[in-house]
């Protein structure tokens, strides 16, 4: 398979009154056209601002891309003019964002914010705009688009914002959506829709998908690799089916035991204690504090990524001793 994107060494800071906070560290991965990859791991753990990052979208002012290359078919879009990567937001790139609500402006209608990217990026007139974005809605189950395409962010439920992020986001067919928690505050029935939606486009399309998510039961259902985050830095990757069979680090097992129903009771279990304050990492591995299989060595040096077998790796001194 072809990669589409490569990240490469990805660090993303922000300066704070108490230091400097390292959100993502020296993340590296690939995706492939046609692909669906999913970034996951819990709250804090870098996955929104890793996908911010791509598209140079964090605010200016507040973080910076401090290191690494996000190539797109071989170009580095860290290293574009800024006029260049306009051109690449929303034709090439297309993001659908974690709150609709944030994200769609208040005080134009929704048929405006389909026609501008249409205009920008496609060159069409107000009038083949506006006929595109009813075509669009209506492709996204948006119902009477006709009428929709007047109203106001603000007029619409959110599952129906959610379909005009996701009508914005493939309006000019682009060859990389990038998906950040797509269903987030979605009712289960309204998440379930959304999701077959944005699988039924990718076919349609042959897109690849970068899905931000927490929800590993979307991963399993929607992608065929994984990248695991905590702390900023990548634990463990590989495919989807593998990975959920045989974790090979102890968060990877901690997640997957976390997302089930126990026999005992009926009960969750839980990963001890929380995520580290990124401007207090411990030494070594930043998840030794948490993990039931730490050692001496965990809490003294980092851990490198190792090979676990085909297209499965994990950064565990102990990699592929973690029960299932």
């Amino acid at each position: 398979m072809t990669d589409l994107l490569r990240v490469e060494g990805l660090s993303v800071e922000f300066p704070t009154a108490r230091g400097v906070v390292r959100a993502v560290a020296d993340l590296s991965f690939a995706l492939g056209r046609g692909e669906t990859v999913a970034l996951v791991g819990e709250s804090g753990s870098g996955k929104s601002t890793a996908a911010l990052s791509l598209l140079r979208l964090v605010p200016p002012g507040t973080g910076r891309v401090s290191a690494g290359r996000v190539l797109l078919d071989g170009e580095d879009l860290l290293a574009l003019p800024a006029a260049a990567l306009r051109k690449v937001r929303g034709a090439r790139v297309g993001m659908i964002f974690q709150d609709p609500m944030m994200a769609l402006n208040p005080v134009f209608t929704i048929g405006a914010q389909i026609a501008e990217t249409l205009r920008r990026h496609a060159g069409m007139t107000a009038a083949a705009a506006e006929a595109r974005a009813i075509e669009l809605l209506r492709r996204v189950q948006v119902p009477a688009p006709e009428r929709r395409i007047r109203q106001y962010p603000h007029n619409l439920s959110g599952g129906m914002r959610q379909r005009v992020m996701i009508a914005i986001a493939l309006a000019c067919r682009p060859a990389l959506l990038i998906a950040d928690e797509p269903t987030t505050a979605l009712d289960v029935t309204v998440q379930a829709q959304v999701l077959a939606l944005v699988a039924d486009l990718k076919a349609e399309l042959g897109m690849a998908v970068l899905l931000i998510t927490h929800d590993l039961g979307v991963v399993w259902e929607t992608a065929q690799r994984v990248v695991v985050l905590y702390a900023g830095r990548k634990v463990e990757e590989g495919p989807v089916a593998t990975v959920f069979a045989r974790p090979g680090h102890p968060y990877t097992a901690g997640l997957l035991r976390a997302a089930r129903w126990q026999e005992d009771g009926g009960r969750l279990a839980e990963i001890p204690g929380t995520v580290p304050s990124p401007l207090a990492l411990p030494p070594g591995c930043a998840f030794a504090p948490r993990c039931p299989l730490a050692v001496a060595r965990c809490r003294e040096a980092r851990p490198p990524s190792q090979a676990l077998g085909r297209d499965q790796e994990a950064a565990c001194w102990r990699a592929g001793e973690a029960p299932a």
